[in-house]
């Protein structure tokens, strides 16, 4: 008989600070080693690989080992959503009087939730992706969380440069929303959101923020996603 999931654990492993900021932190959806898992952290190299060990045995991340170094990444799509779950429901934290409204915060116009994109560029693309009847509502799906492709998003799809028939391939749910923490609307996940912000990326549409999150959108990517019609995040 299957135990039933341990709960407990896993709350007191996330919920740890430490722990929790460096599952934040490979939400940028880049391996990062121990060392820059401890600088981001904030703590020692020593202090991080104890909480690596609970992390690894708790099936929350997946080491690699290249040569001197190890590198740690989410250990499955599951655990991204989980931390963007998180992210959803958690207080804001508490801010100086003279910072800056949380609106402005680049974070929130555009970044990569695990491997897809979100803010106000991800909710706004699938907005735009909906409308032109690129994608519907998956019939079959009673949760109303599963998008299908159309004909007509299969042939834009293919002339935006991704390969569809790799991203059916790939080891996952194809199209799904995906609740965004900052804009509390759905933005697309699953493997054709990753296929698409690898796509943006390559045509040099996005540049990502070197060691961030945050994604920027280049003059051809302004120009691009006007033609698409979609309302660029301020």
């Amino acid at each position: 008989m299957n135990a039933e999931p341990d709960l407990a654990r896993l709350a007191a492993t996330v919920g740890d600070p430490r722990r929790i900021q460096m599952l934040v932190l490979l939400m940028e959806g880049r391996a990062l080693t121990a060392k820059e898992m401890a600088l981001g952290a904030g703590i020692t190299p020593a202090t991080a690989t104890a909480h690596l060990k609970r992390l690894l045995d708790d099936g929350l991340l997946a080491g690699t080992s290249q040569g001197r170094h190890k590198y740690f990444r989410l250990a499955s799509e599951q655990v991204a959503q989980l931390v963007e779950s998180l992210m959803r429901v958690a207080p804001p934290r508490q801010r100086v009087a003279a910072a800056a409204p949380a609106s402005n915060e680049p974070i929130r116009h555009a970044r990569y939730c695990y491997d897809h994109l979100a803010g106000s560029l991800g909710t706004g693309l699938l907005s735009t992706l909906l409308h032109k009847g690129w994608l519907v509502n998956d019939t079959t799906d009673a949760a109303a969380k599963q998008l299908a492709i159309t004909p007509k998003g299969t042939k834009a799809f293919t002339a935006l440069g991704i390969d569809l028939a790799s991203t059916r391939a790939r080891r996952r749910q194809l199209a799904c929303r995906c609740l965004d923490w900052s804009e509390r609307r759905d933005h697309l996940g699953g493997a054709l959101g990753a296929a698409l912000a690898e796509q943006l990326q390559a045509a040099r549409w996005i540049e990502r923020k070197k060691h961030s999150r945050v994604v920027c959108i280049t003059e051809l990517g302004q120009a691009q996603f006007k033609q698409l019609g979609l309302s660029l995040p301020g």
